[in-house]
């Protein structure tokens, strides 16, 4: 079996003006999706965050590709990481960083190959499912009003329930609970994320106590200020924190001062941004610098695969593991899926930004979750179809939108002229 077809299409999906520390998310987020095809007919799916670079990295990939064994990806992996070594002096941190996206599509769409040749679901590839249903979080964000794409920052007086909520500004601690309150309705999820590092930590941690009145003490909370900051902040808040929280998440940045704050406050840490590669591991394990990884196959970690040697490592060394979200689409959505009923060690729900987008490029539409999960998808690979007419149009999105990286601080500029990232704010 060879690969004798590559297709990479970049597109843009509705996104509302969600805050966080790097600013403002604009109104089309860009996702970049792969289809292999064999010589058999036999097609494959990956979807990675998008932008010029990530298509960029796919066109260079290739010439490698076209001609090899989908089921060949150790080789494939040798031959990605040569052809992208540039520099001789290029430690292997950085170049895992910078082929994450491309070895992650490529891994992904090869794997949904794989599955339809053997008739069995990616997750029977990755060793078995362990779950039949995978939790999920909702994801609160502060937000303007709007819902983003073609209607800008103009909210549709029409829309009710979650429709409404996605649409409705989310300014204070109120308005964040009214967000809560409508996502958990439409989607039944069983715990909550706060995108934080937007607004003063009182008004923030604030945030949390109004969430904890709302829902009770049955509903873990979480809290992500995305390292903004400084560690005297942190323990004085994360002490406020203390009881309220299922996890703190990267609330100071690098491993020297999660492993200070880890010390002087007893709330479990999480992170997404100061363990994200192999590479940093070591750091992580002499230091103590947190409690729990936040997986992503797209990223430096490596693809499905790879994370599943970080479950095992986390597990060796009594780390707690779940997965990091941005935002994307069904086959994206899929992939974690089967990655996650894979785990065996998956100890907390996993975030994802789904219910903030309302396009799709599946057949058959949205996946629908239940209680806070979905159910691993049935069928051979992935378990999803590829609805090629609304690529389409989401390509047509990416083409009119002229967005082609994405810039949080830009869009921020345009609502708060002069605004800039601090690394540290508070």
């Amino acid at each position: 079996m060879r690969i004798t077809e590559f297709h990479i299409t970049p597109i843009a999906i509705t996104d509302p003006p969600l805050l966080n520390a790097a600013g403002l998310h604009a109104p089309y987020a860009l996702r970049t999706v792969l289809e292999l095809v064999t010589e058999d007919g036999i097609s494959g799916l990956g979807e990675v965050p998008g932008g010029a670079e990530s298509v960029a990295g796919l066109e260079a990939a290739r010439a490698l590709v076209l001609g090899r064994d989908p089921f060949q990806l150790n080789t494939l992996s040798l031959a990605l990481k040569q052809l992208f070594r540039t520099d001789p002096a290029e430690d292997d941190l950085a170049l895992e960083r910078r082929i994450g996206r491309t070895y992650s599509a490529l891994e992904v769409a090869c794997l949904d190959i794989m599955g339809k040749a053997t008739d069995r679901p990616v997750v029977d590839l990755l060793g078995g499912a362990v779950r039949q249903r995978v939790p999920f979080a909702a994801y609160l964000f502060y937000k303007y009003e709007g819902a983003g794409g073609a209607l800008g920052f103009a909210p549709d007086p029409a829309a009710s329930g979650w429709a409404a909520a996605r649409q409705a500004a989310a300014l204070d601690p109120a308005g964040v609970v009214e967000q809560a309150r409508a996502m958990c309705a439409a989607f039944g999820f069983q715990s909550l994320k706060l995108k934080g590092g937007v607004f003063e930590p009182a008004l923030e941690v604030e945030t949390i106590r109004a969430l904890r009145r709302a829902f009770g003490p049955g509903i873990p909370l979480r809290i992500d200020p995305n390292a903004l900051w400084k560690l005297e902040t942190a323990i004085r808040w994360g002490r406020e924190l203390e009881g309220l929280l299922e996890y703190y998440e990267d609330p100071v940045r690098g491993q020297a001062e999660m492993a200070a704050l880890r010390r002087a406050v007893p709330i479990p840490l999480a992170t997404n941004m100061c363990t994200t590669a192999f590479a940093d591991l070591p750091g992580s394990l002499r230091l103590g610098a947190e409690d729990i990884i936040l997986s992503d196959h797209h990223s430096s970690w490596g693809g499905l695969r790879a994370s599943l040697e970080l479950g095992r490592i986390c597990r060796t060394f009594g780390r707690g593991l779940s997965m990091h979200s941005n935002s994307h689409l069904g086959i994206s959505l899929a992939a974690m899926t089967h990655l996650a009923a894979a785990m065996p060690n998956l100890s907390y729900a996993v975030d994802t930004h789904y219910p903030w987008q309302s396009e799709e490029v599946l057949t058959g539409g949205r996946f629908t979750f239940e209680d806070g999960s979905l159910a691993v998808p049935s069928g051979p690979g992935l378990g999803i179809e590829l609805d090629r007419a609304a690529l389409a149009a989401l390509h047509a999105n990416y083409l009119a939108c002229g967005l082609t990286r994405r810039d949080d601080a830009l869009e921020m500029q345009k609502v708060q002229p002069g605004w800039k990232f601090a690394a540290t704010r508070w």
